[in-house]
């Protein structure tokens, strides 16, 4: 998805080299590959009455734009602020769009089926990280299929080595280094999941957020990277607690158990 994706927006660059500030913000969503697919020129959305624009907007969107018509002013704002192909390369370019589009929905589709049947085997096993704000059935399943048995791990500082989630330490008799990397060593699948979910839990959950703030906000080497790193490896020490005592989620307790 992200190849094909890649290779569209090279191309739609071409044809509208302003779309990137346009309304969309995720560039493969539906309506946004209508428009990439209907419009063969962007003399053509810029010539498209506004009401046309507004009601092919909508029904694309399936009326779930709050305001349609600031969603088509902004599209042929950005088409007048684009540049022109010449024809020859401009069907050239169409061509290739269209194939793209055609292996994104594809795959599109394929995705939504295997996260349906991942939702519904999930919904057979007892757990409880999805009470988790940013995890949801994609992460828990990926983190669950990784770990196994909690019981095989004795603690959570043996998940995170597991995970790949640990650090080298630097150390010559009394002399202990001030710099320290992750470890190369582990499970890099868990290691995907626990950093990907990391992403998504400080977005929604307030005790992450701030974590994940403090930390980049400190003077270091890669500070975002490095934030990203610490929240993931506390975010181990939830998944374990939770998977160990098959408990909700509650956020002033896993405060305590931090501390």
């Amino acid at each position: 998805m992200t190849r094909e994706t890649n290779f569209l927006l090279t191309n739609l660059f071409l044809k509208f080299s302003s779309y990137s500030v346009g309304p969309f913000g995720k560039k493969t969503s539906a309506t946004s590959l209508a428009v990439m697919e209907h419009f063969a020129s962007v003399e053509t959305l810029i010539d498209m009455p506004v009401e046309d624009l507004v009601a092919f907007v909508a029904r694309c969107g399936k009326n779930r734009f709050e305001n349609p018509q600031e969603v088509a002013q902004a599209l042929q704002k950005a088409a007048r602020s684009s540049y022109r192909l010449p024809k020859a390369m401009a069907d050239a370019v169409n061509l290739a769009m269209a194939s793209n589009i055609r292996v994104i929905r594809s795959l599109q589709e394929q995705a939504k089926s295997l996260q349906k049947a991942i939702e519904e085997h999930l919904a057979t096993i007892p757990q409880t990280l999805t009470s988790v704000p940013g995890i949801g059935p994609l992460f828990a399943a990926g983190l669950i299929s990784e770990i196994g048995d909690i019981q095989r791990f004795p603690n959570q500082k043996a998940l995170a080595k597991y995970a790949g989630l640990a650090w080298t330490e630097s150390q010559s008799g009394d002399f202990k280094g001030v710099e320290s990397w992750l470890i190369k060593s582990g499970n890099r699948y868990l290691k995907y999941y626990f950093t990907e979910a990391a992403k998504s839990v400080q977005v929604h959950d307030t005790v992450f957020a701030q974590y994940f703030s403090l930390k980049a906000a400190e003077p270091a080497q890669y500070a975002e990277k490095r934030a990203l790193a610490l929240t993931a490896r506390k975010l181990v020490r939830l998944v374990d607690y939770l998977l160990r005592t098959n408990r909700l989620y509650e956020p002033r307790e896993v405060i305590r158990q931090h501390r």
